[in-house]
């Protein structure tokens, strides 16, 4: 998705029917805000339950078919649970700053949670999910977005500019960035950039820089880049380093979460 890409979820058991997956970016005014959209549908088409990866973006699921309508919060690491099953919808990847400015509360109140869509957006949930699935085709699904979001965005809520710059900065860096180099470039000390995220974001930078690199890896993976050429790419020591992070993060080694996007089919616009 533009200049950021991301998997949210795998399922926990491979399915032997291919998961389809679709994206497609928001209006260009929603693009601070909200990096993408990602429409899913689970082989079968039933909920399945899913390992939800570690993730620098707030991610709202709603399923078209059942109770399974979460937001997912940024996370430095995987969690499976009763809440993450859903088969058929879309997620929508908010930002910090869309975070704050959609759902009016700052992201480090969601940091490391899954909550219940309703809860945070009372009964204008049932009204999106509503809205969607009536929806004939998929363009018409990413217009019904542009329109609801665009209807609920409160510009002048958002993180400081100076938050938001170093966090695109690490989500955008094809290299590892330190943060004591962030921080000079951005003409503040280290302590007060970690001040900042922790209070805006809920993360600190050095587990955002964390989080963006594994990221970084899995969407080569979903390319099929190959391991080897994935942990240069992406910056790791060696090979055993890329395979410690990638089994940190994920709970899988490389190969097992390979496995899950063999049976990822991405049907285009």
């Amino acid at each position: 998705m533009a200049a950021v890409s991301h998997v949210h979820s795998v399922p926990v058991l491979v399915d032997p029917e291919p998961c389809e997956t679709f994206v497609s970016l928001p209006h260009p005014r929603l693009r601070p805000y909200v990096v993408g959209y990602a429409g899913f549908r689970s082989g079968s088409g039933a909920a399945v339950r899913h390992r939800v990866l570690p993730m620098n973006l707030t991610t709202m699921i709603v399923d078209f078919a059942g109770p399974s309508r979460v937001i997912t919060g940024p996370r430095s690491g995987p969690v499976i649970h009763e809440q993450t099953a859903w088969g058929d919808g879309v997620s929508i990847g908010l930002t910090p700053a869309g975070t704050t400015a959609l759902l009016g509360i700052p992201m480090r109140e969601l940091a490391g949670g899954t909550f219940q869509l309703a809860d945070l957006l009372g009964h204008r949930e049932a009204e999106l999910a509503e809205r969607l699935g009536e929806a004939p085709d998929r363009p018409t699904w990413f217009a019904v977005l542009d329109d609801y979001l665009t209807a609920r965005l409160a510009a002048d809520r958002q993180p400081d500019r100076l938050t938001m710059h170093a966090w695109w900065r690490l989500q955008r860096s094809a290299n590892r960035l330190r943060i004591s180099t962030l921080a000079d470039e951005l003409g503040v000390s280290r302590r007060n950039l970690e001040l900042r995220f922790q209070r805006q974001i809920g993360l600190s930078p050095g587990t955002v820089a964390r989080i963006a690199r594994f990221q970084r890896a899995v969407h080569l993976l979903t390319q099929s880049a190959g391991l080897p050429r994935t942990a240069v790419d992406c910056g790791y020591a060696d090979q055993p380093h890329f395979n410690r992070e990638i089994r940190a993060m994920s709970g899988l080694t490389p190969t097992e979460l390979c496995a899950f996007f063999q049976y990822r089919e991405r049907v285009p616009e």
